[in-house]
């Protein structure tokens, strides 16, 4: 190639021998396209910004979060070690106090669930709810078919979401043969 000067036009010539000129190469950027290019690169440098603060976010919520779990955790393990203390003074205790202490127990126990948003479901007597209980027995029994007629394990609510289903027995009506 020869030695071109800046500013002056350039000539090829193509596989058919015509001779195209093509325009002199821009000697300076025009300042609109310098501007566009530093708007770009600030709107870039700002997006990584804004990426890396979410991360930070992110991660700073998780710890939060696991802080928070672990607390309650905490307290409540707290509340349960006062039954616990109680279970041993009650193995302790001579026969004519078992009983009372047990119920004492089993009172501290409600009331601290209940504080911890943990309340009981009330099944007996009530129709099956499939949402509430989990039927592991169809009884034969005076009730009207689809009751709970016996509650083997009772069931917990904690802030109006089902946490363990009530294991309950469910009457089938009265049977049919015994009534010919």
């Amino acid at each position: 190639m020869e030695n071109e000067e800046p500013g002056t036009e350039k000539t090829e010539t193509d596989s058919f021998g015509n001779s195209e000129t093509s325009p002199p190469a821009p000697q300076c950027v025009s300042p609109e396209l310098e501007e566009l290019k530093k708007a770009n690169a600030e709107l870039n440098d700002r997006f990584l910004r804004l990426a890396a603060d979410f991360e930070n976010f992110k991660k700073r919520t998780e710890r939060e979060r696991d802080r928070i779990i672990s607390l309650a955790t905490e307290r409540f393990a707290a509340d349960v070690l006062e039954v616990v203390d109680n279970l041993e003074r009650a193995q302790k205790a001579d026969d004519s106090h078992l009983r009372e202490g047990v119920t004492q127990i089993q009172q501290l126990l409600g009331s601290m669930l209940k504080r911890h948003g943990i309340i009981p479901i009330d099944s007996l007597k009530k129709p099956f709810n499939p949402e509430e209980h989990e039927a592991i027995a169809h009884v034969v029994s005076e009730s009207k078919p689809g009751m709970v007629i016996d509650e083997i394990a009772r069931g917990y609510r904690m802030q109006g979401k089902v946490i363990r289903y009530a294991k309950v027995a469910v009457s089938k009506g009265k049977d049919e043969q015994q009534e010919a």
